[in-house]
């Protein structure tokens, strides 16, 4: 890390059961520089249930939480898969898109980012998706998808400003993993792709976040640390 973390730092996967959260969780389990890690998911917290948000965090009041991952996100179900075309627009599945990958992770931001220390460097990192990205779209469809992580961008660039007013060593960041071998992705994977697996994927996310620094915060970076257009 740019800084090195305090040895009592503590790492806090939210998703923890998906794949890349699971993935994520074992990897910081194994890294010395993280000695306390904790995974959370559903149903504590519930994305969709604010008190079980603010149950969660304030579970960890008074603990020193230098490094927060929410990886949670939701693509599809069998009730709504992704759009090919706006004829394909159902208003029950934009706004279960919305409730899960953005406004969810604003109720995290809303109660997980004042756990962060005011003074040493401290990390809050969202997984988003390049999809997100109004610059980088050539191909349309998928229009819940994409209009939610655009607004989970939108929302992580807002609270970086936020935070850099009171935690000036600290991050906020959007994160693309790139496609993961996850039942997120499975059915939209395309021959000639790459497919990183949860645990590469995982090891590329953490080496990401381990070279951040405050002049990252507030932006969409990609799994090799690249910025991506908003």
């Amino acid at each position: 890390m740019q800084d090195e973390t305090p040895q009592d730092g503590l790492a806090v996967v939210i998703g923890a059961r998906g794949g890349i959260g699971a993935a994520l969780l074992a990897a910081l389990t194994a890294d010395p520089a993280w000695p306390q890690v904790i995974g959370l998911s559903r149903p504590t917290p519930d994305l969709l249930d604010e008190r079980s948000i603010a149950e969660a965090a304030a579970s960890l009041a008074g603990r020193p939480v230098r490094l927060i991952i929410d990886a949670t996100g939701h693509l599809h179900d069998p009730d709504g898969t992704p759009e090919r075309s706006w004829r394909q627009i159902d208003p029950a599945h934009m706004a279960r898109s919305y409730a899960i990958n953005a406004i969810g992770p604003a109720l995290l931001m809303k109660h997980f980012l004042p756990l962060l220390p005011r003074q040493g460097r401290a990390v809050f990192a969202t997984l988003s998706a390049r999809v997100g990205s109004i610059g980088d779209n050539r191909l349309g469809g998928w229009y819940s998808y994409r209009a939610a992580k655009a607004a989970l961008n939108q929302l992580a660039r807002t609270a970086a400003i936020e935070l850099a007013r009171s935690h000036r060593q600290a991050i906020c960041v959007a994160l693309h993993p790139g496609t993961v071998a996850t039942p997120l992705s499975a059915p939209f994977a395309k021959a000639g792709l790459t497919i990183q697996t949860p645990a590469d994927a995982a090891a590329q996310l953490l080496r990401i976040i381990a070279d951040l620094t405050p002049d990252h915060s507030g932006h969409l970076l990609d799994y090799r640390g690249e910025v991506l257009p908003w």
